[in-house]
Order: structure tokens, then sequence, then C-alpha cells
């Protein structure tokens, strides 16, 4: 972990700690104009690595894979649509670019993760904060569909088909949390 962030992880955990995280994610289909402005705002180049956590029947990081040529792989806990992604997977001949992983989106490692791609809820978007703090690179992107990340204000939010979609870029450093032009901002610095 790189140390200027260990004060920054320890206090976003803290402040996640008091969220109920008791919720389910349930499965809804994120719309194909969405997809593709997520795709678009994420700013995808040659070589770059997307996670989608909760991906449900995959069409995220088939789309990535198909339309930016990219490796990406999608985590997921329910069984059948893990089947219906690997299935969907060959039917767009991207299963070699694409891998689908059974596993707890609150532990899968997000090192080494280009783009991050989220379409879960606010209380969950908080939870995985301190990991894309502790975890993903400086310069590496987050889209989400519909929900923000609490105080962590995004690079760029758009509205496509009456949905919310969101960008934030991870920065160098962090205060308190947040990223340092975020906290620098509402601590009126």
């Amino acid at each position: 972990m790189r140390p200027h962030l260990i004060f920054s992880a320890l206090a976003s955990l803290a402040m996640t700690s008091c969220v109920d995280t008791s919720q389910d994610i349930h499965y809804i289909p994120t719309p194909p104009a969405v997809v593709s402005e997520m795709l678009r705002l994420a700013e995808i180049e040659d070589g770059d690595v997307l996670y989608d956590l909760g991906s449900g029947d995959g069409r995220i990081p088939i789309a990535a894979a198909r339309e930016y040529g990219i490796r990406a792989v999608g985590i997921e806990i329910d069984d059948g649509l893990l089947e219906e992604a690997r299935a969907n997977a060959r039917a767009a001949g991207v299963e070699h670019l694409v891998e689908f992983r059974k596993q707890d989106l609150f532990t899968t490692d997000l090192s080494g993760v280009d783009t991050l791609a989220l379409y879960l809820g606010p209380t969950q978007n908080l939870r995985l904060r301190a990991r894309i703090m502790e975890q993903m690179e400086p310069g590496s992107r987050v889209v989400s569909h519909a929900f923000a990340m609490g105080g962590w204000q995004p690079d760029v939010e758009k509205t496509v088909e009456n949905r919310k979609v969101f960008k934030w870029t991870v920065p160098e450093t962090f205060i308190d949390g947040f990223p340092a032009a975020d906290a620098t901002a509402e601590s009126g610095g």
C-alpha cells in the first residue's frame, strides 16, 4: 500500500463502518446507451484492464472487450448470471478477452485495474471507496451508473436516457479519505 494513503484509508474505513451494508445487491441491467457512455467517459486505452463489480450478464466487460479490444473481468456471485455472462462472451466472440469470476466484490483485489465499472448502490459505493483509494493507481478511472461516491466529487457527471453516469480519476493524494482537492474544498481552505 502506498504509505501516504494509510491515514486516508483508515479514515475512510472509519467513515463507512457505520454504514449498513447488509442490503442485498440485486441485478438490474444497464441500458446499452449507458454502457457506451460509461466506457466513453472511462477514456480506455490500449492495454487497459477493466473490472466490473457486480457484472450481472456481463454486458459492460463484453462491450469493453468488443469495442476497445481490452481485457475485462466481471465479478459476480450469482451462478446463473455467471453462466449467462460466459455464454454472452462466447456469442460476442470475446471469450479470449473476458473473464468472469465468482467472487465477493468487497474482497476483490483492485490493484492493476485501469478502469472500474460500478452499478451498485450508494452504500456499496461508499464501502468500496477506501479500497479504491488504497489499491488503484493514480490516473485509474472509476465509472458508475446512477450512484455517486459521497463527498468524492466526480470529474464528470452526465445524464443518458434520464440516468446519471459518473466518472472519477484516482488522484495522487488523499486527505482525510478524500482526494486532496475535495478535502481542501470541504474544509474551506
